[in-house]
């Protein structure tokens, strides 16, 4: 793709830079007139290639941003925005540029566009949640994760579409769009679903729109996306990143996480928000991975042949595959998942509106929802207090919830445990999701498909454990991206991350969607 060339200023500016690098010994090596002549090729870029391009001088960060938002702009399509901050966007890439020409080195995210998910708070634009009775709040200040990432060097372009609320998997939000339909839509065929609920980072990653981006995730809402848009994504382990300022579901369960193109880039920005050092692709020969069964049922057959080429793969490059069992995975994450999220849902979201000073009440939110999944989640859930019951009733989620955290969930947390403990395991393998993307449309955001494709993203998160997600394969019938997924111990996520690296040298990176 042409994009225009750098400004004279910036131009001058590089070649200062250039002068102050070599006089400073700094990587700033390459000389303005390369970059100047040089379009970005965005569609190959990752994270971390485009922020060694802008310290190498390939490109300044004005054509950095400017590429990333011609692509933008040149998809309404997908609905991956709920705000696209331009000019803004713009300013800050110009007073990165003359930043860094006057310090002389690049910071760890020096330039790169970033996407972050309306749910999670950038001073100065609006967070929505994807909801109509937040489309006017504005934060005054960054959500700490955001921040993390602003002094690290990053620039938000925009803020991007979600399952309205965070509460679905399919991304069909009928509150915002900039295409013709409805529902965040996916980045290899726009007829299908993006996933959810950080719908809109997901298919603006996979679009090659941004590189990289933040999202939350509670039952698997970074990985999913991810899976269905051929990116990479890490759920922290609960309690790694702060989440303040983040509009919430359960405390318990929510987490930011990053996603990105290659998990590298995951990498550098788990470093940057955790502030632990580098993390280095593992050695396959020390890599140990479980394989649970019913993680493997029911699956399409584009994700089945994915899969059985991926562990083979596995095995070829010296990776162990174990075949454990892990008793009433299903049963117990089944007595945890719902009870949680929707009994912690009310006070959690209700306290966040009044902290925030939003001026809308929980009661006044759900009267506006829009997607008719989530209004009656709110209406017939949430706001009375109440769980499905087995004979189709409502029944009071009081006692069920307090039962959850009390048995299920220790239970739970210890299947984990022991099941990595007793077998040696940096984690378990699996597909993320048991299908490829269905067609984008109401009834994506049905029940049936809710627990269908959170069927193997959930446990870990009831069970607080990190999980990455990385692209393996296009299916061979529907050229739809399938991804993987490692579930690891609490408290292992750079040693996952590690391990993410690795499997990603071993499948290689997914090509991104022909144009």
């Amino acid at each position: 793709m042409q994009i225009a060339s750098p400004t004279e200023a910036s131009v001058a500016g590089t070649a200062l830079a250039l002068r102050r690098a070599l006089a400073a010994g700094t990587a700033l090596v390459a000389s303005a007139a390369v970059f100047a002549a040089e379009p970005v090729p965005i569609d190959t870029l990752s994270a971390v290639e485009a922020v060694q391009g802008v310290c190498a001088g390939r490109f300044d960060s004005q054509s950095l941003m400017h590429a990333y938002l011609k692509r933008a702009r040149a998809r309404p399509d997908l609905n991956a925005f709920i705000t696209l901050d331009e000019a803004p966007a713009l300013r800050a890439a110009s007073a990165a540029d003359t930043s860094r020409s006057a310090r002389g080195k690049c910071l760890p995210l020096d330039g790169l566009p970033i996407v972050v998910k309306d749910n999670i708070h950038v001073a100065g634009l609006r967070n929505t949640a994807g909801t109509p009775a937040l489309k006017d709040f504005e934060p005054p200040v960054d959500a700490p994760v955001v921040r993390k990432l602003r002094d690290a060097g990053a620039i938000v372009m925009g803020k991007t579409n979600m399952h309205e609320l965070a509460f679905g998997i399919s991304g069909y939000n009928t509150a915002f769009k900039t295409g013709e339909s409805y529902g965040v839509r996916n980045a290899y065929d726009p007829t299908r679903m993006a996933g959810g609920s950080s719908s809109g980072n997901g298919a603006a990653i996979g679009a090659r729109i941004a590189p990289a981006g933040i999202g939350t995730d509670t039952g698997g809402s970074v990985r999913i996306p991810c899976a269905f848009n051929g990116c990479a994504a890490l759920r922290p382990t609960v309690g790694r990143y702060p989440q303040s300022g983040i509009t919430p579901i359960s405390h318990t369960r929510d987490t930011a996480g990053p996603m990105a193109v290659s998990m590298r880039d995951v990498e550098l920005l788990d470093r940057v928000i955790s502030g632990d050092a580098p993390a280095q692709p593992a050695d396959p020969r020390s890599v140990r991975l479980g394989v649970v069964a019913p993680l493997y049922a029911d699956l399409d057959d584009d994700t089945r042949a994915s899969m059985d080429a991926a562990l083979a793969r596995l095995r070829e490059a010296g990776v162990t595959l174990v075949d454990v069992e892990m008793p009433q995975l299903m049963e117990l994450n089944g007595r945890v998942g719902f009870p949680l999220a929707l009994f912690e849902a009310h006070d959690d979201v209700a306290g966040y509106l009044k902290h925030y000073s939003t001026d809308v009440t929980l009661e006044q939110l759900a009267a506006q929802i829009a997607s008719p999944d989530v209004k009656g989640t709110y209406e017939n859930l949430v706001l009375p207090r109440k769980l499905p019951g087995p004979d189709g009733t409502t029944v009071d989620a009081r006692p069920v919830y307090e039962a959850a955290m009390r048995e299920a969930r220790p239970a739970l947390q210890k299947l984990y445990a022991d099941t990595f403990a007793q077998h040696r395991l940096d984690g378990i393998v699996f597909p993320t999701v048991p299908a490829v993307a269905m067609p984008a449309g109401p009834e994506s955001s049905s029940v049936e498909n809710f627990v269908r494709y959170i069927r193997n993203t959930d446990p870990g998160s009831n069970a607080g454990v990190p999980g990455i997600t990385l692209p393996v394969a296009l299916g061979a019938t529907t050229r739809l991206p399938v991804g993987l997924e490692v579930d690891g111990p609490a408290g292992s996520d750079r040693r996952l991350v590690a391990v993410g690296m690795t499997l990603e040298k071993v499948f290689g990176r997914l090509a991104p969607p022909g144009r």
